[in-house]
């Protein structure tokens, strides 16, 4: 869990950033930024620029997962920017080679 000062350096950060895990209390380690979810429960989707939410007709996941082949929906998703809002971050762990 993060907040305060914390919560407001990860703020303007997008999908695929890599920030220091010495914020969210991992020393050492370097996390990238692989999606997240907002305050009402929409997905990021990394390929819509800002933060803003917006309605977009889906086909494939990240936001709606589809039954039938060639199953499209208008589904309400998030930007790929971290705002405000945004109340979980997904990071995976970066190894240096």
């Amino acid at each position: 869990m993060v907040s305060g000062d914390s919560a407001r350096r990860l703020i303007g950060l997008k999908i695929g950033d890599v920030f220091d895990g010495a914020i969210v209390g991992k020393e050492g380690v370097k996390l990238r930024i692989t999606g997240g979810s907002g305050i009402s429960g929409e997905p990021m989707r990394p390929d819509l620029p800002g933060g803003a939410k917006r309605r977009l007709l889906l086909s494939a996941p990240p936001g709606f997962h589809p039954r039938e082949k060639g199953e499209r929906r208008r589904k309400l998703v998030r930007g790929n920017v971290i705002t405000e809002e945004v109340v979980q971050i997904n990071t995976v762990m970066v190894y240096e080679e």
